[in-house]
């Protein structure tokens, strides 16, 4: 092993405000704040996601390639349905039609639902 996963760091326009939609839809609290940089992580110590100030960011547009997606994050749930809706109150913009569960977050990185496999543990108690 060379290294260790310390953050994913996401370009977006506003850390803080997309910081805020996955720190809600993760559960997690915001650890880290600075005017450019915000971490929504378990804790202090732990990995995370980062969101990072770019100005410029283009938002990706799934799934035209001339826009790729860059990355995208698999949020496991237990009910796929009740956490659609969820994650629309949240501020998050369903792409495809019915059925799709891939959302865009409110600065327009795509992300999947997807049920809980059997080995997992119960997300929600």
């Amino acid at each position: 092993m060379i290294g260790r996963l310390h953050h994913l760091v996401i370009d977006c326009r506003d850390p803080e405000a997309l910081a805020g939609f996955y720190a809600a839809l993760l559960g997690r609290p915001v650890t880290f704040r600075s005017p450019d940089f915000v971490v929504v992580a378990e804790n202090d110590h732990s990995s995370g996601l980062a969101f990072q100030l770019a100005p410029d960011h283009v938002a990706p547009r799934w799934p035209d390639p001339a826009y790729p997606q860059q990355m995208h994050l698999d949020v496991m749930v237990d009910d796929v349905e009740a956490a659609h809706a969820r994650v629309l109150a949240l501020g998050a913009e369903r792409l495809g039609g019915p059925g799709s569960h891939v959302y865009a977050d409110p600065a327009g990185h795509p992300f999947c639902l997807i049920p809980r496999p059997g080995w997992a543990e119960q997300i929600e108690a």
